[in-house]
């Protein structure tokens, strides 16, 4: 059983939408001075009071007892009505709590712990001055920075519930005239997902971040979301094949038309924007699978000037190698199945950018639903710990890895951001802190003699999808295209002899040898 308070932050009546901040923890054993002068109010749905037997049964995640509680001292004169109170704790549960207002600051909430006090909610994040790399983020954002599930256990419960309940129906009224707050039904939200939208949020800089079922689900929500019917789009040649199929597809039966530019055409974007009333330019950087790179600065500078948002996929990337949202895009993109989750065992995906825009998102989302189960959630959370140490490897592996192959005499082409050979490698020097796992590279033969050297590795798992810690190798022109004919598969560049090889963390002389020994069976 978790007991858990909607949001991750607790919020007063007053001011919904605040961040009190999180001022430290108080000293059980410091006698309580004037608590009686303090009146503690408790927002509806907020309140479990649990028996001991249930506290003792609930001892497996570390929940003692959850009380969202605000001090009303500096509400008196807010102009607000108050939240009506729900049951009081008990005198037993209120011996155990140990207050000194002396320590509360601005007379922010807090939450009460049977044996203890945290005041309010997570710092933001600018004021985590201990927290001085994306890699501790990834680790500590929306837990230790404070979660909205109460417990001592190091790591986040699954809090696995269709609905949330309300004690009684004048709770149940205060939340519909906003006086409160709840996620009320599971595909509204759960405190496990939070916690993961936390943490994303924290790596890409964003005021908010909403993680969904899958990366497909993410791209085409906010497509909907965003573009109205009769709207335009721009959009890359290069990008995954699905989204594609929905823009050229889907989209139309909506009205919404496309321009389709080359990730560098910086002057077909010029041209789209000046010939059509663009919604949004919607783009993957580094693209999939010739790993081409858009300006993210220059096409954010050119849309925003005639009104027009800017979406950057960033899967192939990671919050860590680039910070879309930082170089001036209004929205970034992930499918947290690839680097985020990173163990090839979960499917979801995110989308970060204002509070505006991804409210605007949301509410569609809670019509569609495609909401992520709380247990994926928690693999997602689980696999962020590790996704700085993995994203490092990873980086160096494919960078070692891209060289030797360019160099080899059986590799006609390879495609890396991260050589010199590549036609943005300056762009993306700029603008990324690393090039990613991913190489694309293209055999010195035909499709037999690439099924040939495909089959001959021993290492990667021929499958789809990319960015776990088990390596993944695949041929796109069967893997993604063999739906299409051959001179069909060659309109959107894919040739028979390509391959795209998602490095792992597999030791990088192991993965080295795998790949020369199997280039020389052919």
């Amino acid at each position: 059983m978790a007991v858990c308070s909607y949001p991750p932050r607790v919020f007063t009546s007053s001011q919904p939408g605040t961040r009190p901040r999180l001022s430290g923890r108080v000293d059980p054993t410091v006698p309580v001075h004037g608590l009686s002068s303090l009146i503690l109010r408790f927002p509806p749905n907020f309140v479990r009071q649990l028996s001991t037997k249930a506290r003792r049964n609930c001892s497996n995640i570390g929940v003692a007892q959850i009380v969202a509680a605000s001090w009303s001292n500096n509400n008196h004169n807010s102009g607000v009505s108050a939240v009506p109170s729900a049951t009081a704790v008990d005198a037993a549960a209120t011996a155990a709590i140990s207050v000194d207002p002396a320590q509360i600051s601005g007379g922010d909430e807090v939450a009460v712990f049977e044996n203890g006090v945290q005041l309010g909610e997570a710092f933001p994040l600018k004021e985590a001055s201990f927290l001085s790399s994306d890699g501790s983020l990834a680790i500590h954002a929306g837990e230790r920075l404070g979660r909205g599930i109460v417990t001592d256990a190091i790591t986040t419960p699954v809090v696995n519930t269709s609905a949330y309940f309300f004690k009684k129906t004048a709770d149940l009224i205060d939340f519909k005239e906003k006086r409160a707050t709840s996620f009320e039904y599971g595909r509204y939200g759960n405190p496990t997902t939070v916690v993961v939208e936390e943490k994303i949020s924290a790596l890409e800089g964003a005021e908010s971040t909403m993680i969904l079922a899958s990366g497909m689900c993410a791209s085409t929500v906010l497509l909907m979301a965003l573009v109205p019917a009769g709207g335009h789009i721009v959009t890359t040649t290069d990008c995954y094949r699905k989204t594609r199929i929905f823009i050229e597809t889907i989209l139309p039966k909506m009205g919404i038309t496309a321009t389709i530019i080359d990730p560098a055409d910086v002057g077909a974007l010029e041209t789209a924007l000046d010939e059509h009333k663009v919604s949004l330019f919607f783009t993957e950087s580094p693209t999939n699978p010739f790993l081409r790179c858009v300006d993210i600065k220059l096409v954010s500078d050119l849309c925003h000037k005639k009104g027009a948002l800017v979406c950057i996929d960033g899967t192939f990337a990671t919050p860590l190698n680039q910070k879309a949202l930082a170089l001036g895009a209004d929205l970034v993109v992930h499918s947290a199945t690839k680097f985020i989750g990173g163990h090839n065992d979960v499917l979801a995906g995110c989308i970060s950018g204002s509070m505006k825009l991804i409210s605007e998102i949301r509410t569609l989302h809670h019509v569609l639903g495609g909401a992520l189960n709380p247990n994926a959630a928690y693999l997602i959370i689980r696999g962020m710990k590790t996704l700085h140490l993995r994203v490092q490897q990873q980086n160096s592996t494919a960078l070692r890895m891209a060289k030797i192959l360019e160099a080899h005499p059986k590799v006609a082409h390879v495609y890396y951001p991260g050589l010199p050979s590549h036609p943005e490698h300056q762009l993306a020097k700029r603008q990324m802190t690393g090039f990613g796992g991913v190489v694309s590279f293209e055999i010195d033969g035909d499709l037999m003699r690439t099924i040939k050297f495909v089959d001959a590795l021993k290492i990667p798992y021929i499958a789809p999808s990319f960015g776990g810690c088990e390596s993944i190798v695949d041929q796109p022109a069967i893997m993604s295209y063999w739906d299409l004919s051959q001179p069909d598969r060659i309109k959107y560049g894919i040739k028979d002899n390509l391959v795209r090889f998602s490095f792992g963390v597999e030791d990088f002389e192991d993965l080295k040898a795998d790949i020369l020994q199997a280039l020389e069976t052919i």
